[in-house]
């Protein structure tokens, strides 16, 4: 279960929690699944990023995440809300 670098031997595995502005009830149906799509997509993209399980209500995101220790959760999140919210934005 533990996950290895280089240099490092590291299980971080984060429950983070996210909702819209206002905590609208926007994420149903089609922006559901779009929500769904993009966070497996851009979480590929970062190396040894991996979602492990998600649940998206109407109004919030539960996100069961592992990140490595190079990244910031910080980062990582601002990476998936920005690119998740722009392509929302385009539908």
């Amino acid at each position: 279960k533990y996950k290895r670098l280089s240099h490092s031997v590291w299980l971080c595995t984060y429950h983070i929690v996210f909702c819209p502005k206002y905590r609208y009830k926007v994420l149903q149906g089609k922006a559901e699944v779009l929500v769904r799509n993009q966070l497996y997509r851009l979480s590929a993209q970062k190396d040894h990023v991996l979602i492990e399980e998600v649940n998206i209500q109407s109004d919030h995101v539960h996100l069961i995440i592992s990140i490595p220790p190079k990244y910031a959760v910080s980062e990582i999140m601002g990476f998936l809300k920005g690119k998740i919210a722009i392509k929302l934005f385009q539908e």
